[in-house]
């Protein structure tokens, strides 16, 4: 049984160590806070956790073999690299780290440690992104032309990143994980309404070497809450709604084919009207594969999907983002 300790138990700390206790291969034996009343729920719940308000109290005790962090972005690098210096495996949320610098060294460190590493982009473990990412390893959508993402709605606002660090590490993720071609710039462009000096609405594109393109609505401004995302290819395209409860995922058969003919200046558009169909989606909660995934690469070895890596690449593509917010859409380099 692998033990493992959880840093913060906010927003996120609860569901990492319900799920974490339920793999069946990992049990979490020690929970860290600052607030002394949320640990009064760890024992509460877990009585046989133990709660702590001084996180070196984890990296001292040699029982433990992993810590998973859920604390604020801010802190992640300073928690992350204390843990892999001391020997534990490492569970990260998203974002990863506050920049691009910081997740270097922290994949560095892992490699150096021989430790596991991974970020936990959940989204990744969704029955609805693992078939998205067998249609597209089939060959089904064609090539790949546009990924267009809008995730919106009413807050929450951060105090310390914008919209685009809260909201698009998941659909950023997602892209990562779909694509195999590495991007080669972005452009973004926001706007900050409440005086915090964080924007609350943001447009991302990602651009890539081979004409597809990528796009990322933001907003915490929406009355309405929206999860949508299309991935479109030369062949078929999926529409993904994670609002829908049933058919989350939709693949449809329609597009354009593009006719030209040796001779003939313009080419010719046909419009193509097939069929659309919903799979079946494995609905088996994405945190408790999550959770399974950390623990099985800490007994084998194994590199994980959403490694630090993952979480990396998405990290660079954040921090790109917000440089060309800075410069009023500057496009920027990868």
């Amino acid at each position: 049984m692998i033990n493992v300790a959880v840093a913060g138990y906010g927003y996120w700390g609860p569901n990492l160590v319900r799920n974490i206790q339920d793999t069946g291969e990992a049990c979490v034996v020690a929970c860290c806070d600052a607030s002394q009343d949320r640990l009064k729920q760890v024992s509460a719940k877990y009585p046989s956790v133990t709660t702590t308000t001084r996180y070196e109290d984890l990296l001292k005790n040699p029982a433990i073999d992993a810590i998973a962090i859920a604390t604020p972005v801010a802190t992640h690098y300073q928690f992350a690299r204390k843990a892999l210096e001391n020997g534990k495996h490492v569970l990260l949320e998203k974002p990863a780290t506050s920049s691009t610098a910081e997740a270097e060294k922290l994949v560095d460190l892992a490699e150096k440690h021989k430790l596991t590493f991974m970020v936990d982009h959940t989204f990744i473990y969704t029955g609805a992104v693992r078939k998205m990412k067998e249609v597209v390893e089939q060959g089904d959508l064609g090539e790949l032309y546009y990924l267009d993402s809008v995730r919106i709605n009413l807050g929450l606002f951060q105090r310390d990143v914008n919209v685009l660090w809260d909201l698009a590490p998941h659909d950023i993720a997602i892209l990562e994980h779909l694509v195999k071609e590495k991007p080669v710039s972005v452009c973004a462009t926001g706007a900050c309404h409440v005086g915090n000096g964080h924007e609350n609405v943001a447009y991302l594109t990602v651009y890539y070497d081979s004409g597809l393109i990528a796009h990322f609505h933001n907003n915490w401004l929406s009355p309405v809450k929206v999860r949508t995302m299309l991935v479109g290819g030369s062949k078929k395209t999926i529409h993904y709604d994670d609002m829908e409860v049933s058919e989350k995922i939709k693949i449809y058969d329609r597009g354009v084919d593009i006719v030209s003919s040796e001779g003939v200046h313009e080419a010719r558009v046909s419009y193509r009207l097939g069929d659309m169909w919903a799979p079946r989606l494995d609905p088996t909660e994405a945190l408790r594969l999550m959770a399974a995934e950390f623990a099985d690469c800490i007994r084998t070895g194994r590199r994980s999907i959403t490694d630090g890596i993952s979480g990396l690449n998405v990290v660079r593509i954040l921090e790109a983002s917000e440089m060309s917010i800075k410069h009023r859409g500057k496009e920027i380099r990868l």
